[in-house]
């Protein structure tokens, strides 16, 4: 199984499992991880914990070889899928905590991104990398990145593909806590914590606090569905996926 689930304390666990390739995101674990949300959403665990297997990495992102000579068609649905699944986080009724170790990148980052919290350990590495392969993200990180560290520090990130560290990540906001040591022990007693409290209450607060977002953000995810269809079709995305494929440095058409 690509995907696990446990319980413990009343806490779902959830863990992506393929560290052979660093938890990578395939469509078939995309729709693992969606019907593993929806058994947490009839369970009676009052948080979720999502983690990753070893600790190399929480997730390095979408698998590239899936990703290469699909239609148009199959492109959107596959932006669509994507944050369809990561946005039944908004909508459970109790909250989320994505515990990272390691890498957390393009597709990783934006699970990452649509928990309700993050705790990482300080070699946590979190980037969307998808620019360098002439793509822009698409489960989201356009986004919710930038309601979570603000405008102009999300676009530094995404332009230019780079990876933040834990620290730089504490500092603006992108993690809400660090941890020395046992990841998933702390990540479990922050889930408890949280699940000491009522679920009304919890669920109304989150409510209140999406609702105050400058628009809606379904509206900002099918703009982002439309234009990450539209870059799949570029000649930039076709030489940065094949360059990745093939391990060499992409020679892009404005570079």
């Amino acid at each position: 199984m690509s995907v696990d689930l446990t319980y413990r304390d009343r806490t779902a666990i959830l863990t992506l499992s393929r560290p052979d390739a660093l938890n990578a995101l395939n469509f078939g674990m995309i729709e693992s991880v969606s019907e593993a949300l929806d058994a947490v959403a009839r369970s009676d665990a009052r948080a979720l914990v999502i983690t990753g297997a070893g600790d190399r990495a929480f997730c390095a992102g979408a698998d590239i070889t899936e990703l290469t000579g699909r239609t148009l068609l199959a492109q959107k649905a596959g932006a669509e899928l994507g944050q369809r699944v990561f946005s039944k986080l908004d909508t459970l009724p109790i909250p989320s905590i994505a515990a990272i170790s390691g890498f957390a990148l393009g597709g990783g980052c934006e699970l990452a991104l649509s928990c309700s919290f993050r705790l990482a350990t300080p070699r946590a590495r979190f980037g969307l990398p998808e620019v360098k392969l002439g793509l822009i993200p698409g489960y989201g990180g356009t986004q919710r990145l930038p309601r979570l560290v603000g405008e102009s520090r999300a676009l530094e990130i995404i332009l230019t593909g780079r990876m933040v560290g834990a620290e730089e990540a504490l500092a603006i906001g992108l993690v809400n806590r660090l941890v020395e040591g046992d990841l998933l022990e702390a990540a479990v007693a922050f889930a408890v914590e949280l699940g000491g409290f009522s679920l009304v209450a919890s669920g109304l607060a989150r409510e209140a606090v999406r609702r105050s977002m400058d628009c809606p953000l379904h509206e900002g995810l099918q703009t982002e569905a439309d234009l990450s269809t539209l870059a799949y079709q570029t000649a930039d995305a076709n030489e940065g996926m094949a360059a990745f494929l093939d391990k060499r440095p992409p020679v892009f058409k404005d570079c």
